[in-house]
C-alpha cells in the first residue's frame, strides 16, 4: 500500500529542519511515543538504527527506525519495522518562501501475517490518517501551537 501526504508548516525551512532533526523534540510532537533508544550506527546518520516505543490505545508498538538517506534540508528517508509491518517513508522538504515549508511524505507499507494484511485491507485509510496526525502534530509543535 502506497500513499502521499503533504502539509504546509508556517516556519522557515531552516527552523523546520532544526526542530525535525532533533530527537529530543520527538516526544513533544509524537504524543504516543514512550521512549527512544539508539541501537547502532552514528546517531542521525545513514544506516543508524533506533528503537521507538509507542503506546497507541491499549497496545504498545515497538518500531525499529533505520535511516536510509539523510540529505537535509531537502530529504530524509527511513524504514520503520514493527511486528507484521515494514514501512518505507520518504520525507521531502521544500521552502515556500521566507516563512513556510512544504513537507511531503511518501509512505509505502508492506505487510506480513494475516492480521496486518487484513487490517490493511479493511482499514487502508487508518494508516494515512495516522501519518497525517503525526504531520499535524509536528506542524502545531513547530509553529508554537500547543493544541494538537
Amino acid at each position: 500500500m502506497k500513499y502521499l501526504t503533504e502539509i504546509t508548516v508556517e516556519v522557515p525551512l531552516a527552523e523546520f529542519i532544526k526542530k525535525f532533526d532533533n530527537p529530543e523534540n520527538m516526544k513533544l510532537w509524537q504524543k504516543d511515543l514512550i521512549s527512544v533508544e539508539h541501537l547502532s550506527g552514528i546517531p542521525g546518520k545513514e544506516g543508524a538504527q533506533m528503537e521507538l516505543h509507542y503506546k497507541m490505545g491499549k497496545r504498545e508498538i515497538v518500531m525499529i527506525e533505520t535511516i536510509l538517506k539523510r540529505n537535509l534540508p531537502h530529504e530524509f528517508h527511513g524504514t520503520y519495522d514493527a511486528k507484521g509491518v515494514h514501512n518505507i517513508v520518504k520525507n521531502y522538504f521544500k521552502s515556500l518562501g521566507e516563512n513556510s515549508t512544504k513537507w511531503i511524505v511518501e509512505s509505502e507499507f508492506q505487510f506480513s501475517g494475516f492480521f496486518m494484511k487484513m487490517m490493511a485491507f479493511l482499514m487502508p485509510g487508518a494508516f494515512k490518517k495516522q501519518t497525517l496526525k503525526f504531520m499535524r502534530d509536528f506542524k502545531n509543535f513547530a509553529e508554537g501551537n500547543t493544541n494538537s
